[in-house]
């Protein structure tokens, strides 16, 4: 089905809304940098919820899950532990509430309040701040070639080459698609900031809502006269030490994705996203969106309440269209359109899908939303992007306190420069898959060690982040250069998740060289870290300062709780991602287990995680106590 006028019409009005959004709120974003880069922390951390589940709500992810559901089945649901999507676990049960505590405004500005301000603080700062760029770099590009293969199903590039005034080859016309959408994510993240971004990403999970149940409810009518044709092992989520799945006598296209993904040994690949993710998501958040909307709450207690809501209001919503799709794709594959430049492209599941199948107004409206969603990572990821420039590289180096207005133009500035580097690099990007996977085993990967040191184990210091990460980044930048031309047997795909652990050992190297060659960070800063963000682990040398001090600091025991939180909000988390799916596929006995299986958990976690959260004053009252000990420190 060809997109109709009205699909158009219905497309265009939100666009425009999302303009005028970022006009009504440009005057407020402009009072101050804070009201800028985190809302003023006055919004409500339920709406932060929603903006950070339309965040994740991407259009290119969604494209990829589409796929391996299509590929794998219900084994597919382990998949997104590549990311680690359990990382939201980790923050809803302790790390926003250590986050925010901090009271940074980045995650770089995070840095001084851990390290001081030596000279081993500074090259930290220095380091997290290029690692923080790279990483919004590479997911504005992930997002970016999304975007430009989705739109190119829906509009030929021969209806709009004739009022184009030059000439693009035809492998780069999904790129001028994107370069022509990013215009309008630009305009309301750079003329509205946080608050822009949060207002047009609660319009936009509302608009994905309406088009994941509308997609679910087609895929289900659909389903309700014919049957799947797939394996027999898809229908579990289960699986053996091999993935044991035969799509040869059905479409034999799948088997070879399989085998290029590199997934048939399954249980391994299961062990290393377990093992990766348990210590990325142990690490905190990269800083990207996800740690500004945490960092914009009002309280620790919002922070962990805003990330908890998240899987709640992202997982059904997103797994609804998500299986409709893949359910359309496999009972009509032989009508879909997947080939591109003669080879069948799985990613084009989601676009072909909808404009064979979604009739029209609901298709704009379905249209308009996943375009929403690109906008909203764009946005998202924009916005942090320019608070580490702005305030971690200009206003800590070049001019401590500029004017209001000249925030609002460095930030305009600075937004542009990045959208135009992430442009150049998303134009050599060649699918999806590709990119995602540097990004969560390669770039993720040089992140670990040294922002897992950082929360648990006191003698790590500046000097030790700053060589463990660049420890980290260096491979993670050069070992997809290399790597392939010595290990061609070897799935490209997969390749940094195989050489994770070599990654991993070198950047931990880095970390315990910078941290034994050089001395500790000082008695005061750690006290005072310790003192408001109180975390669990290796901290007991800092106590023991304190009390030399006069200064009584209470232990943290929360670490058995906290992880047994973990483990049982994992498993609630993986709960709520199958129930949507066996919901769409009408397997009621399994949707019923599932279902069941998270409401208990829900109940567990009422008790054991959101009754014994921080109250609303714990903030001011911890500081003021801070306050009154600073003489007793110096």
């Amino acid at each position: 089905m060809a997109i109709q006028q009205l699909d158009l019409f219905i497309i265009l009005v939100y666009l425009l809304s999302t303009v005028v959004i970022g006009l009504v709120l440009n005057k407020r974003a402009k009072a101050s940098k804070e009201s800028y880069l985190l809302g003023g922390n006055s919004v409500p951390w339920y709406m932060l919820a929603l903006s950070n589940a339309s965040g994740m709500f991407d259009i290119s992810g969604t494209m990829w899950m589409v796929s391996i559901l299509f590929i794998y089945g219900l084994k597919s649901v382990w998949l997104p532990w590549l990311w680690p999507v359990f990382n939201q676990v980790f923050l809803m049960v302790y790390l926003s509430i250590w986050l925010r505590r901090s009271n940074a405004t980045t995650g770089a500005e995070w840095i001084k309040s851990r390290f001081g301000g030596d000279k081993g603080a500074e090259l930290s700062h220095l380091i997290v701040v290029i690692f923080a760029i790279i990483n919004c770099l590479g997911f504005m590009a992930y997002g970016f070639v999304g975007l430009g293969k989705f739109v190119e199903l829906f509009i030929p590039w021969s209806v709009v080459s004739p009022y184009v005034p030059f000439d693009v080859a035809p492998a780069y016309v999904p790129h001028f698609y994107g370069i022509s959408l990013t215009i309008f994510a630009i305009f309301y993240a750079l003329a509205g900031g946080m608050l822009s971004i949060v207002w047009t990403d609660v319009i936009q999970y509302l608009i994905m809502t309406v088009s994941g149940i509308v997609i679910a409810l087609i895929a289900m009518n659909k389903l309700m006269d014919s049957s799947l044709l797939v394996p027999d092992s898809w229908w579990s989520p289960f699986f053996s030490w091999n993935l044991e799945m035969d799509w040869r006598p059905l479409i034999p296209a799948v088997q070879e994705k399989i085998k290029s993904d590199g997934y048939e040994l399954f249980s391994i690949i299961f062990m290393m996203m377990l093992c990766k993710g348990f210590l990325v998501s142990a690490a905190g958040p990269a800083p990207n969106f996800d740690m500004q909307k945490i960092l914009s709450t009002k309280s620790p207690r919002e922070g962990a309440l805003m990330s908890g809501l998240v899987s709640v209001i992202l997982l059904p919503t997103r797994y609804l269209m998500i299986t409709g799709i893949a359910v359309l794709g496999i009972l009509y594959f032989d009508d879909l359109n997947l080939m591109v430049n003669g080879a069948v492209d799985f990613e084009q599941l989601l676009p072909s899908a909808i404009s064979l199948f979604v009739p029209t107004g609901l298709m704009g409206l379905l249209l308009a939303g996943l375009l929403a969603a690109f906008m909203s990572t764009f946005a998202g990821t924009l916005n942090a992007a320019q608070a580490y420039i702005v305030n971690d590289i200009y206003v800590k180096y070049v001019e401590h306190d500029p004017k209001p207005k000249k925030i609002a133009f460095l930030n305009y500035m600075s937004g542009l420069l990045i959208v135009g580097v992430s442009v150049f690099f998303g134009i050599f990007v060649k699918d999806i898959n590709s990119v995602l996977q540097w990004l969560v085993s390669g770039l993720w990967g040089g992140y670990i060690a040294a922002n897992v040191l950082k929360w648990y184990w006191w003698r790590f210091n500046g000097y030790g982040y700053f060589f463990g990460m660049i420890g980290g980044i260096i491979p993670a930048l050069t070992f997809p250069l290399v790597l392939p031309g010595f290990f061609p047997e070897l799935p490209e795909a997969i390749l940094m998740l195989y050489f994770f652990p070599v990654l991993l050992a070198i950047s931990f190297v880095g970390c315990l060289i910078g941290t034994y060659m050089f001395p500790s960070t000082e008695a005061s800063v750690l006290i005072d870290f310790y003192h408001k963000v109180r975390p669990w682990g290796f901290w007991q040398p800092v106590r023991q300062m304190a009390k030399s001090k006069g200064i009584s600091l209470q232990k943290n025991d929360d670490f058995k709780r906290d992880m047994s939180n973990v483990i049982i909000g994992v498993v609630w988390q993986t709960a709520l991602t199958i129930v949507p799916i066996y919901l769409v596929l009408m397997q009621w006995t399994a949707m019923g287990i599932a279902l069941g299986i998270a409401a208990v958990l829900s109940i567990v976690l009422k008790y054991s995680w959101f009754d014994r959260l921080p109250s609303e004053k714990e903030k001011s009252t911890e500081l003021s106590e801070i306050d009154m000990k600073e003489e007793v420190i110096q």
